[in-house]
């Protein structure tokens, strides 16, 4: 009986632990497709504000925080230096309430 269980077992636990690799690389894929879209979504927005406040020629305190966090959240997803020259520009037009 003993040799009955050790043999089922020897034929599931490979078969269990494929089946848990294979869930964790397709949840892999779809946090890097979910990473990717708001990566993508964030730029659009950071280019948006970007011109909304360089057309005005200041910006607001509260403006200057979320373009900040959310220049922080693109960045941490990996976002690259162009939106970094954005941030710079911003940082430089003057504050207003």
């Amino acid at each position: 009986m003993q040799k009955i269980i050790v043999d089922i077992c020897a034929i599931i636990m490979p078969t269990l632990l494929g089946y848990v690799v294979w869930l964790l690389k397709n949840q892999k894929k779809d946090r890097d497709a979910n990473s990717k879209g708001t990566m993508l979504l964030l730029r659009v927005q950071l280019i948006e504000y970007h011109e909304k406040w360089t057309e005005r020629g200041y910006i607001t305190k509260h403006g200057l925080e979320n373009f900040i966090e959310m220049y922080d959240a693109y960045h941490s997803l990996g976002g690259n230096g162009m939106v970094t020259k954005l941030l710079e520009e911003i940082k430089k037009l003057p504050i207003r309430d």
